[in-house]
């Protein structure tokens, strides 16, 4: 309101006047805030099954890895065996040649006479077996 040389106005009253218009019409002002928007929290109950199942995967793959590990060492023993099987069959099939060569009448013959043998003449050493013991005699 304006005070036009009216004295039934005081200033001072109309300056209160005009303070209390202006509250009115403005409220109060607080901080204004700004729309942060919240996250919601997940309540305990879900942190755990999700903790539970995280725990529980992590569990399976330990084991899944730990048989794996195992079937490659059982597979790297079983290569051992059958590089060292091969080796020894390689080995006697050797071996056999080497005793089919060594039982030929004639080149046992020719050793036996290389190493100063001499070929008994006549009757030669009969052998004669009794139960436990085998002789041999000489006519």
């Amino acid at each position: 309101m304006a005070y036009y040389g009216n004295l039934a106005l005081r200033p001072e009253r109309v300056q209160e006047e005009r303070k209390q218009h202006q509250q009115q019409q403005q409220p109060a002002r607080q901080p204004q805030r700004t729309n942060v928007p919240r996250r919601r929290t997940i309540p305990i109950g879900e942190k755990l099954l999700y903790l539970f199942t995280v725990g529980l995967v992590v569990f399976v793959a330990g084991i899944i890895i730990f048989r794996y590990a195992q079937i490659y060492q059982v597979n790297g023993e079983i290569q051992a065996t059958k590089k060292s099987y091969e080796q020894a069959t390689e080995k006697n099939k050797e071996l056999q040649n080497q005793v089919n060569s060594l039982s030929d009448p004639a080149i046992i013959r020719d050793r036996a006479i290389a190493n100063g043998y001499v070929k008994i003449e006549g009757e030669g050493i009969t052998a004669s077996k009794d139960d436990h013991n085998a002789v041999a005699k000489k006519p």
